[in-house]
């Protein structure tokens, strides 16, 4: 793989040069075949990050080495004896296993050989009893995850196989879908008196595929994930998560995510590549007064290397935000077909946002828009609070974005190249996007932000007018704007 990464110094130099910033960019930044799972290497690179230090390795497991062969039920029975003896590896070997709910236990590596494949099961009972989970923020009791674990420490999923999601069954057929989530969840209720198996309550929140919660050095390489009932891979309340290499198809599933990095500290994702029917890659804090009540924020994050497909954003940060996303580093990505590339998301009920963000060498053919702000939502999950005319006091949800960095961007297509919605009483703060070449529609609709930069930049436009409203220290430093 060629070089793609451009330090400070490189940036410099090449301003000096006769070639073009659009050639610049082109030439350094990641082509679409250069990142994703294909080209995962075996070693895990430092990560140099502008926020934070940390060592990322390869976990350590005991020596011994079990093998199961294809059957129903039998993964979870070799762990607990695995367990029992200590921990080590518990590898499946080539063929199809069918299973109900998976249960890690510290210093297991479930391994999966190429050809393995787990189908899950479809019905509520294959996922009883109901365990501590946290669903679009909100912890509770409920179906948990497909492969799940609680306070373990030293985990790993790994291997060439693959995991498919439950079918036509019960645990599709009862999935809470008939209102937003803190509508149903009172954060008034104890956690423990949460409780949504199907019979308590007539519906249930699905599964995820691998959603380890409360856990510390997890580790997920190589595998592929299909027909999800909920989102993909789930990291909550968890430290030292390292996520590479995983390819991931949900296309047409409804929120099915395909990362989503909840609560979570010292995480890494790396050459994955993500097929989905919501978001890509989302990072998320916890929603409303719950996630206040958590007070657990998603920081010191690095993503790098991925390729994200169809999907709604490429990267995205919320909607569910209460406890803030901070010291966040994602470089060396392309997106290719999604909706929306870079997409900030909070909503005004849901509280937090985020600062210390940063985005480098990006490359991005989307469909909407490429650098999007959408901090309002839809008044079908928060009513008239979506709508900037609607006065709201600033309060303890109140959300807010700020000190955003975004460098070395290639817009290759999009509609607009740039669009902000900030809110009102919490304007978007301190961003600066610098070497920015855009191909779109629409450059600029900017509302509700103070001292928002854009510098050394190109951008081609049918409609190049800036459409600004409620703006402070709006700049722009060297930025090129012709109309195609």
């Amino acid at each position: 793989m060629k070089t793609i990464w451009i330090g400070l110094m490189a940036l410099l130099c090449a301003a000096c040069a006769s070639t073009s910033l659009q050639e610049r960019l082109d030439s350094n930044l990641p082509q679409y075949d250069e990142v994703g799972a294909a080209v995962m290497p075996d070693v895990i690179a430092p990560v140099q990050s502008p926020y934070f230090e940390y060592d990322f390795n390869r976990p350590s497991f005991p020596e011994r080495i079990d093998s199961l062969s294809p059957g129903e039920d039998v993964i979870q029975k070799g762990i607990e004896q695995l367990a029992s003896a200590g921990g080590g590896t518990l590898v499946l070997t080539e063929g199809d296993y069918l299973s109900g709910r998976i249960e890690l236990k510290s210093n297991i590596n479930l391994h999966l050989q190429e050809g393995a494949v787990i189908t899950f099961k479809s019905e509520i009972a294959d996922f009883l009893p109901v365990v501590y989970t946290r669903n679009e923020g909100i912890e509770l009791y409920s179906l948990g995850a497909c492969i799940y674990a609680n306070d373990a420490v030293n985990i790993a999923i790994t291997g060439k196989g693959k995991l498919v999601g439950p079918g036509e069954g019960s645990v599709r057929e009862q999935t809470m879908t008939h209102d937003v989530i803190e509508n149903i969840v009172s954060s008034d209720i104890p956690i423990e008196q949460r409780i949504y198996d199907g019979k308590t309550t007539d519906f249930i929140f699905p599964p995820a595929m691998i959603a380890p919660i409360n856990c510390k050095q997890v580790f997920i390489e190589g595998l592929t994930l299909e027909r999800s009932a909920f989102w993909n891979v789930v990291p909550t309340f968890c430290e030292d998560v390292i996520i590479r290499g995983v390819q991931v198809y949900s296309k047409g599933i409804p929120r099915g995510d395909g990362i989503d990095i909840e609560s979570s500290k010292n995480v890494l994702v790396e050459y994955c590549s993500l097929y989905t029917g919501d978001d890509c890659i989302a990072i998320k804090a916890g929603r409303g007064y719950d996630g206040l009540r958590a007070g657990k924020p998603s920081e010191n994050i690095v993503v790098r290397y991925c390729l994200a497909g169809e999907g709604h954003g490429g990267i995205t940060l919320g909607s569910e935000t209460a406890g803030m996303i901070k010291n966040l580093y994602v470089h060396d990505c392309a997106f290719d077909g999604t909706d929306v590339g870079i997409r900030f998301k909070t909503r005004r009920p849901r509280g937090g946002g985020g600062h210390d963000i940063a985005f480098e060498n990006i490359r991005m053919n989307v469909i909407h828009s490429a650098l999007r702000w959408d901090m309002l939502g839809s008044a079908t999950h928060v009513g008239q609070q979506a709508s900037r005319d609607f006065a709201v006091e600033v309060n303890a949800l109140t959300p807010a974005f700020s000190d955003v960095n975004i460098n070395n961007i290639l817009i290759e297509s999009a509609t607009h190249c740039i669009n902000v919605e900030g809110i009102p009483e919490s304007r978007l703060k301190n961003v600066e996007i610098s070497n920015l070449y855009a191909k779109g529609k629409h450059y600029l609709a900017i509302k509700d932000a103070e001292h928002f930069v854009v510098k050394n930049s190109e951008v081609l436009c049918e409609e190049c007018a800036i459409d600004s409203v409620h703006v402070a220290g709006l700049k722009q430093e060297h930025v090129q704007v012709t109309r195609r």
